[in-house]
């Protein structure tokens, strides 16, 4: 595959993070590396890999004024960006450990972990930013300097007077710079400390090295075609690891160009005017993609609607064909001519050139991804930890099972424990957790098997991920009910926007659930109910229909998985209100410490 390609760029060659980079710009230093908006001028602009090292160059001199010593830690709390890489590539070529943070992370979070990891030097995208986090800080001396990238035009002095730690980047950047001698690192040295949001308790600090994200960025390259001409959409936050490795090092490795998306919102224009080749994100974004797709085939004609799912069931047919699992049909006549009828649309609003799409971070739903597949898109799953640097494992386009995360990377070794626990060995496993070894020892056995805390099984070379140890419910009948399955299943109709499936020690299953306030308001007045009467959530009608919507989508699992009573809520769970992670995970104790109260109620209103 690619070990031949010349212009990849090996573990051995690059040997550090920073080395690939070096290594990078020596080997193509007028290719194109990065693609950003500029506001002022209204236009995508390029940066080749030249013009970048001698912006890292810069950084690297203002991170040396600053006179930290080796292995000190330096956080980073910004959107994706040519900054957020300048900034990482300098502190790594300083022997500095960056520790990147999510830019919406709560300020109480971001506290414990500056305190944590002995944080020297902090980077924030704006004052706001700042202003949340102050307070915060109390008692936390550690911090000798933070850096403000956006300096406003308000409140600047004030802020220098307020704390003399403050520094805006035009003026810690300087003007003159003489160049800093590339560094010799050791490959098994801390790089990067990535502390998990953690769905119970205080986040752990996972300890990667250099080997460890650089092997992982090389064996996915082994089993998945990355050219240099390949344009990569960056918008999963690159705190998060799977962007990290998969959508920086990766293409950095491989000589592609990475597009930083303005954001989120702007996502869908993005798509369209980038055109990227490939797409690497989490399911959540599927998912709305797929709910947008649906809520416009509603307002469309019954001819169309019949064309999408005929295109849908034709393409998807087509794909099983491919992968050896069908056999070909007549009706297969038709699939060219769907395929461009509505395939192809749908395809361009994604910018028209992807290849394939990868998703990682949480279990992809099927139907997201046969209606893709279906389309034409191809989404290959995968899977893999924080710990594991992530990647473990991943679909491939020739031999790609949605319903499985795929087959272990090369050089991982994959087995089924107790419990049906998944263990691997890997050479992206973490170096342990900062400052826990009790948490190290309890992750990594004496045997050297990291324990995922996923449940299992192996089947054809692929893996399929059946449950979470600490997420399986336990009712009082004994039986196991993994809530995350059904949360899925329930929250594939448009009514129910999230959903926590509740039921430990109890004879049945309860939910709580955010409704679609928008799907509410029809859903209501067909019930002839005043949709703007909030008492009405409670009402025995709506409760009646609501559980049978439920019942709908649960019907392919067993009996004992019935829901029986719900909570009902038009307020979404957030990472602000501190009920979603970071990584848009559910806190289960969380919500179900904030909804006890009404979670009793409703399991005693059941007969």
């Amino acid at each position: 595959m690619h070990e031949h390609q010349e212009d990849l760029i090996n573990v051995d060659m690059a040997v550090t993070l920073d080395g690939l980079f070096n290594q990078r710009v020596r080997r193509s230093p007028e290719a194109t590396a990065y693609r950003h908006f500029d506001r002022a001028a209204q236009r995508w602009l390029d940066i080749n890999w030249r013009q970048t090292a001698e912006r890292v160059m810069r950084w690297r001199a203002a991170l040396a004024g600053e006179a930290l010593s080796a292995g000190a830690r330096v956080a980073v709390q910004m959107r994706n960006g040519l900054d957020w890489v300048c900034f990482d590539q300098a502190a790594l070529a300083e022997g500095l450990v960056p520790v990147p943070l999510y830019t919406d992370d709560r300020p109480d979070n971001v506290a414990y972990i500056l305190g944590d990891a002995a944080v020297r030097l902090l980077l924030l995208q704006n004052l706001a930013q700042w202003r949340k986090l102050a307070p915060a800080l109390k008692g936390i001396d550690c911090l000798q300097r933070v850096v403000i990238r956006d300096a406003p035009d308000e409140g600047r002095d004030a802020a220098l007077a307020a704390d003399r730690r403050v520094r805006f980047l035009t003026d810690w950047l300087p003007t003159q710079f003489p160049p800093r001698p590339a560094r010799v690192g050791d490959a098994h040295a801390l790089a990067s400390i990535v502390y998990t949001s953690g769905t119970t308790g205080r986040p752990k600090g996972v300890m990667l090295s250099h080997y460890n994200m650089l092997s992982v960025a090389h064996a996915v390259l082994a089993a998945i075609e990355v050219y240099p001409q390949d344009l990569f959409l960056s918008f999963l936050p690159l705190s998060h690891t799977l962007e990290r490795t998969a959508g920086y090092y990766l293409p950095m490795m491989a000589g592609a160009c990475v597009a930083h998306a303005r954001s989120v919102g702007q996502l869908a224009d993005d798509l369209r005017q980038v055109k990227p080749s490939v797409l690497i994100a989490v399911p959540r974004v599927f998912e709305r993609i797929h709910r947008r797709l649906l809520d416009r085939l509603e307002a469309d004609s019954p001819l169309t609607r019949g064309l999408f799912r005929a295109a849908v069931a034709s393409g998807w047919h087509e794909f099983l064909r491919r992968q050896g699992d069908a056999r070909w049909r007549p009706d297969q006549l038709f699939h060219p001519l769907l395929r461009r009828l509505v395939g192809a649309k749908v395809r361009a609003g994604l910018g028209g050139r992807l290849r394939y799409a990868v998703s990682g971070g949480a279990p992809l739903p099927l139907y997201v991804a046969r209606t893709f597949i279906g389309l034409g898109l191809e989404i290959l799953q995968g899977y893999g930890l924080t710990e594991t640097s992530p990647v473990i494992s991943v679909n491939l386009p020739e031999y790609n099972d949605p319903a499985s995360v795929g087959a272990p990377l090369r050089g991982i070794e994959t087995r089924i424990g107790a419990d049906d626990e998944l263990l691997v060995k890997t050479p992206g496993a973490t170096l342990g957790y900062w400052n826990n070894h009790a948490a190290t020892a309890e992750l990594i056995d004496a045997d050297g098997w990291l324990h995922t805390g996923d449940q299992a099984r192996i089947s054809r070379g692929r893996i399929y991920i059946t449950g979470r140890l600490k997420d399986i419910l336990v009712m009082s009948n004994g039986e196991k009910i993994p809530p995350a399955d059904l949360e899925g299943a329930i929250c594939a109709d448009p009514l129910f926007d999230q959903a926590l499936v509740v039921g430990e020690g109890r004879p049945c299953l309860g939910a709580v659930l955010v409704l679609n306030p928008e799907r509410w308001f029809g859903f209501v007045k067909e019930l002839g109910l005043d949709p703007y009467a909030t008492q009405n959530l409670c009402h025995p009608r709506v409760h009646k229909r609501v559980l049978a919507r439920i019942k709908t989508q649960l019907h392919v699992f067993p009996g004992y998985a019935r829901i029986r009573c719900a909570v009902l809520s038009l307020d979404p769970w957030t990472v602000d209100n501190n009920l979603l992670t970071p990584t848009l995970k559910l806190r289960r104790s969380v919500l179900l410490q904030t909804f006890a109260a009404r979670i009793d109620s409703a399991f005693a209103s059941v007969r």
